[in-house]
Order: structure tokens, then C-alpha cells, then sequence
């Protein structure tokens, strides 16, 4: 075992490996919104009722559920381009046929066949995330996880802002259907991102057969020092941030008073700036400070942030302390999930990377899932001021579990 040479900025930027991670970071967030919220919009300009829009909402439970047939994807290895890019382009082309023949579909007579297809999109898109999520952890040596998270983050959000926001915009002048079709063509390009991409430097052999792949990682997993320690981390580094997050929107129109258009128009803007600037932030700052003090700077900026909500929810309608408090919380979340995604990927063995990393993600993702329920119960118990106060609490248990795994968490910042 070797500690990792902290590399320069610009060596890690230039090197193929962290390149294939921004480029299949914009093919895994090319699909997302074409199931979800870019059809909802689509939906919503036809003759579809609210109640078939809202149970259309669950074709996205694929993305929940991906670990259950993650081992399928380290066992079985295609005939063409290894065990990990060879699964990608298959999910790649059932992407793009996929969102074609969607584009042809005319919702309000056909829903059926719309709400058939967008789960069948959603199911090919969550399995090609379980398998660039594994590629990345096998092609990435330690001292390029963090900005090979920030470049996976990066791409994925543009595709999302493609064929989210601009693909709504897009329909306006060429159609739904023209719109789809485009956005088809766009996902059969990334197949190309695909085949140039490099192979992982370190080969192994998957697992024997589809109970092993099952077993076996969940024995390596569970098997290493501090394993329940380890995971218990995962489950609580991001759960102040998450329950802050859980009612944001809700706490600007309904806590503070801004209407829906200027939460649109100056908070939303103003958080994906933020966490464009943090992703790429948060990955300088592990490649420079390794993983142990990256968690912990960026940990407790997470929890800190919070706070700034409270001095909101006192100060009232006012759109300076909002701005501020929203680029600086999304600014440090953005921060903390990068390295967080590093952490993730550390945690992973090669030969079982597809389904550990996807159990890792739904393990950490327990968190968002749960906390609204609690939160908007606590918010009308004891208000939004000390809400966001019990947030920044909710952060240092995690910190506090980090400091005690810190020997632990050093010893996953090196190559294996």
C-alpha cells in the first residue's frame, strides 16, 4: 500500500482517466430528466390530469432500487469493451431507442405506453449509473478521486441542465416530439464518450457466479475493521444537510415570503451556480488535502451553513441574507458530496464495484428519504429559526464519527 503523490491541478486535469469521468458523468445525466421532470412538463401542456402526472412520478422508483440487480452487472461480462464499458454502451443504446420512440408518443392518447417507456427509461438510466459509478471507482487512482467526483458532478449537471431547462425551452419553437428526438440523438452520441474511454490499469476477475456476486461483497464489505463504523458514517455525514435541504423551497415561500417565480428566478439560479463553483472546488481541495481533512473541513462547513437559514427565517423578505444563505449552503453541500462521492468510491473493491457502490448510495441516501416527515413536523412544533438550528446539531454526530474513524478513513486515501 502506497500513499498517494498529491498531484497538481493541472496534471489531474489533463489525464484521460478524470476526462472519461466528465464526459460519462454527462452520459449518466442525459437521460434523468426526459422520465421526470422535462415529461411532467410535456404532460402538463396536454390534456393529462394532475393525478395520472402525479402517480407518473413513480416510474422513477428504478433509481431507489438499482442495487438489487447491481451483482447481475459484476458478474456477467458482455463481449465487447470489458466488464464495464461493454455494459454502458448496451445501456446507451436501450437509452437512445428508448427516448426516440418516446418522442413519437402522443401522451394524451397513449399514456400508458408514455408512463411504459419512461420507466423503462428510467430502469436503463439508474443501471448505466450503477455501471459508470463502478467504472469510475475501478479507472480512478486515489489521488484522482476527488476531482474525478467533481468531473462526474460537473457533467452530469450539465446534461441535466440540457435536457431539463433548455429542453423546455427547446419545445417551444421545434415540439415535444423534435425536442425528444434531439435529445435521442445526443445519447447515441455519448456512445462514442464510451468506446474512447480508457480501460480500469488494474484488471480482475469477476465474481464466479450470481450468489457470489451477492455474497462475496457483502462479506468483504462487512468483514473490514470498523465496518459498522464505517457505514454508520455514511449514513450520517450528509444528514444535516439533507434535512435543511428537505423543506428549502417550502421554508422560502411559506417561512420567509418570496413567491414561487422569485424562488425560480433568483434562489434557484443562484444554487446552481453554487454548486457548479463547489463540485469543482470540493475536488482541488481533496487533491491537495487528502480525504480525512477534505470530509471534515467540508463536514463542518455543511452543518455550518445551516445557520444562515436561522438569521434568514429572522431577517424576513430579504433577497441579499437569502442569496447568501443559499449559494453559501449549496456552495458547502456541493463541497461535501464531492468528497463524499470520493469517499464512496474508496470504500468499493474493484471486483464487486457496481453493487457496493450502489448499496453505499442507497445507505447514504436513507437520509433525504426519511427526513421530510421529521422536519415538517419539527418546523411546526418549534419554528423555522431553531429548525435550522437542530439541522446544524444534526450535522456534528457525523463529525464527531469521522474524528473518531480518522486512522480508518486515511487508510482508504491510498492506492491499493
Amino acid at each position: 500500500m502506497n500513499t498517494p503523490q498529491r498531484l497538481r491541478f493541472a496534471d489531474l486535469v489533463a489525464n484521460r482517466r478524470v476526462g472519461a469521468a466528465l464526459t460519462l458523468g454527462f452520459a449518466s445525466g442525459l437521460p434523468f430528466n426526459l422520465s421526470q421532470s422535462t415529461l411532467q412538463a410535456w404532460l402538463a401542456t396536454l390534456d393529462v390530469s394532475l393525478t395520472t402526472i402525479g402517480w407518473l412520478t413513480w416510474v422513477g422508483m428504478p433509481y431507489l432500487f438499482k442495487f438489487l440487480w447491481a451483482p447481475l452487472l459484476d458478474r456477467f461480462v458482455p463481449p465487447f469493451l470489458g466488464r464495464r464499458r461493454g455494459w454502458i454502451l448496451l445501456f446507451q443504446v436501450g437509452i437512445a431507442a428508448t427516448v426516440a420512440v418516446l418522442g413519437l408518443q402522443a401522451p394524451n392518447e397513449a399514456i400508458y405506453a408514455v408512463a411504459s417507456l419512461a420507466l423503462l427509461l428510467a430502469f436503463l438510466s439508474a443501471s448505466q449509473d450503477v455501471v459508470i459509478d463502478a467504472y469510475r471507482t475501478d479507472t480512478l487512482r486515489a489521488a484522482e478521486r476527488g476531482l474525478g467526483a467533481s468531473a462526474v458532478q460537473l457533467g452530469w449537471r450539465l446534461a441535466s441542465l440540457l435536457t431539463g431547462a433548455f429542453a423546455m425551452v427547446l419545445s417551444k419553437f421545434i415540439g415535444w416530439r423534435d425536442t425528444y428526438l434531439l435529445m435521442a440523438a445526443l445519447a447515441a452520441a455519448t456512445m462514442l464518450l464510451t468506446v474512447v474511454a480508457p480501460e480500469p490499469e488494474r484488471m480482475v476477475v469477476p465474481p464466479r457466479t450470481l450468489r457470489a456476486a451477492v455474497t462475496e461483497p457483502l462479506r468483504e464489505l462487512l468483514g473490514r475493521p470498523g465496518a459498522l463504523a464505517l457505514l454508520g458514517l455514511v449514513v450520517l455525514y450528509k444528514v444535516g444537510d439533507a434535512a435543511a435541504l428537505s423543506l428549502s423551497t417550502a421554508f422560502l415561500i411559506r417561512g420567509v415570503g418570496f413567491n414561487a417565480a422569485e424562488v425560480g428566478a433568483v434562489a434557484k439560479t443562484t444554487s446552481i451556480a453554487a454548486i457548479l463553483i463547489g463540485t469543482t472546488v470540493g475536488g482541488v481541495v481533496y487533491a491537495r488535502l487528502g480525504l480525512y481533512r477534505s470530509l471534515m473541513i467540508f463536514g463542518g462547513l455543511q452543518a455550518a451553513t445551516n445557520l444562515l437559514y436561522s438569521w434568514l427565517a429572522l431577517a424576513g423578505r430579504d433577497f441579499a441574507v437569502m442569496i447568501t444563505a443559499v449559494g453559501f449552503d449549496n456552495l458547502a453541500g456541493a463541497m461535501g458530496a464531492t468528497v463524499f462521492g470520493a469517499l464512496t468510491m474508496a470504500l468499493c473493491d474493484m471486483r464487486f464495484s457496481a453493487f457496493q457502490f450502489a448499496l453505499l448510495s442507497a445507505l447514504a441516501s436513507l437520509a433525504r428519504v426519511a427526513v421530510g416527515p421529521v422536519a415538517a413536523a419539527l418546523v411546526q412544533r418549534i419554528g423555522w429559526p431553531p429548525f435550522f438550528v437542530v439541522t446544524f446539531l444534526c450535522g456534528l454526530p457525523g463529525l464527531a464519527l469521522l474524528r473518531v474513524l480518522r486512522e480508518r478513513v486515511n487508510g482508504l486515501d491510498v492506492e491499493p
